[in-house]
């Protein structure tokens, strides 16, 4: 049977919250699926990963929970589970050995691997390299900025439009990245974040590997508000969906003179981008590949994405045959 089938059955047999690795288990110790024929993902990351876009595509038959990790339980079982006296930690104990999991840092490349598909050099800032001086800087840093450049035939035309308005000639945006947002406290907690740390920049984006079921209203209503966008990262980057378009706004010099005296990939992001927009036209594809050189790493194949995924144990939807 196919995978999504063999999890129902496996919710049909516990009858409780359980995690996708007793979920697993179950499947494999059944013999209920054949894995075998995806040789490139671990049968955990299957089930997860369907597990995860059972919930993402609003299937009502299946629903969970979080308490360290996700539970998941049929939805027709709702009323007879008491979730609050579910022996949480004999099953957190077990499935933390078990479980293997990915860190945020880990989705950055899925992220610049989504951003270079959409035209824009990006970069991670690390926090932990920024002057520690002033102690007082938490939710300055973004976890990434990018650039777009506008793309004109000539570069005589770019020279023209830089002496008209250097402002139009590239857009630079600021990304907040979170493994997910699980609720209304952590949507408002990440957003207000991402208005903080991007207040500099043109563009401010929140941007999540999974997302509530029930956040949608209330992140339309402070995309509205506060002009932050919303984007939802796949393990497939090429399949991540912008859920509501950032605002523009024009760019605070003052901010970012304050970002590249107390960090240095800032400055040298900044230091780079004002190379390309004033090299001569001899020196513009040079200088271009320097720059892209500077900037994070991305994936160019969708092999190379899926044996990532499968070594950091990010949850990715492969499709069944």
């Amino acid at each position: 049977m196919i995978t999504k089938e063999a999890i129902f059955k496996a919710l049909e047999h516990f009858q409780k919250p359980v995690s996708s690795q007793e979920i697993t288990n179950y499947v494999v110790s059944h013999s209920f699926c054949d894995f075998s024929r995806l040789t490139r993902a671990t049968p955990i990351n299957i089930v997860t990963s369907t597990l995860i876009g059972l919930i993402q595509k609003g299937d009502t038959r299946i629903n969970r929970y979080k308490d360290k990790i996700y539970y998941y339980y049929l939805t027709k079982n709702k009323e007879n589970i008491s979730i609050e006296n579910i022996d949480k930690e004999n099953v957190r104990s077990r499935d933390k050995k078990a479980i293997e999991t990915y860190q945020e840092r880990d989705l950055h490349k899925l992220l610049s691997t989504y951003l270079k598909n959409e035209n824009i050099h990006s970069k991670t800032i690390y926090h932990e390299e920024s002057n520690r001086k002033d102690e007082n800087q938490k939710w300055v840093h973004p976890d990434m900025i990018g650039i777009q450049f506008l793309s004109l035939q000539s570069k005589s035309s770019q020279n023209l439009l830089k002496a008209i308005n250097k402002t139009e000639t590239f857009k630079i945006f600021s990304y907040e990245l979170k493994r997910d947002i699980n609720n209304d406290h952590e949507l408002k907690k990440a957003y207000f974040q991402t208005v903080s740390n991007s207040s500099w920049a043109n563009y401010g984006y929140l941007v999540a590997f999974e997302i509530g079921d029930n956040l949608k209203d209330e992140m339309e209503r402070l995309n509205q508000s506060f002009g932050i966008g919303v984007i939802l990262l796949n393990a497939n980057p090429f399949q991540s969906k912008v859920l509501f378009q950032a605002r523009y706004k024009n760019i605070d010099f003052n901010t970012v003179d304050k970002l590249c005296n107390i960090n240095e990939n800032f400055k040298r992001f900044i230091e780079q981008t004002e190379k390309l927009l004033t090299a001569e036209e001899r020196y513009y594809k040079s200088t271009e590949k320097e720059l892209d050189e500077f900037c994070d790493k991305y994936f160019k194949t969708d092999t190379e994405i899926e044996a990532y995924c499968k070594e950091k144990h990010i949850p990715i939807e492969l499709e069944e045959k």
